[in-house]
């Protein structure tokens, strides 16, 4: 079904081709499990130079791995720790542009040189989990990925009963 899309070259009519795409295929399901795994599936093959693209669930004031597309990732994140942990905390986007800058990075991949978290947020801004993206490349993610993987992050939300 997707892998003979061609998206445009423009980057924002891209983003919105894949954020319609994901919308129509997660409509009417309400699997939390199953719309993250179409949802890791669907940004690796959508997302250019990333390494690790995937889901960390909160529970019990950690965030455990989830549905992810790349090598094997940590199991378990404390709040406290990394730029996933950071993102959890505070609820709001993070763009690392040099992830060995990042005070308390934890390193899952020693490729990754960039990051992307996105907070999944119920609808009375209890947090669910996050988005986690990763990058070899230094200064991989822009303020237009992030208002478009934020605007994913809301579509997956309003399909989920939580």
């Amino acid at each position: 079904m997707f892998q003979s899309i061609k998206y445009p070259s423009d980057e924002k009519k891209a983003y919105e081709l894949l954020n319609k795409q994901f919308k129509h295929l997660i409509e009417g399901e309400d699997d939390l499990i199953a719309n993250l795994s179409n949802a890791s599936a669907l940004l690796n093959f959508f997302l250019k130079d990333i390494n690790w693209v995937g889901f960390y669930l909160n529970k019990n004031e950690q965030l455990v791995l989830g549905p992810f597309q790349g090598l094997p990732a940590c199991i378990r994140i404390p709040l406290k720790q990394g730029v996933c942990g950071y993102a959890a905390r505070t609820k709001k986007t993070v763009i690392v542009d040099d992830v060995h800058c990042f005070p308390g990075h934890i390193a899952c991949d020693s490729q990754t040189n960039s990051e992307i978290v996105i907070p999944m947020l119920d609808q009375n801004q209890n947090l669910i989990g996050v988005l986690d993206i990763d990058s070899p490349k230094l200064s991989r993610f822009s303020a237009t990925d992030r208002l478009y993987l934020e605007e994913f992050v809301t579509i997956l939300m309003s399909q989920l009963k939580m």
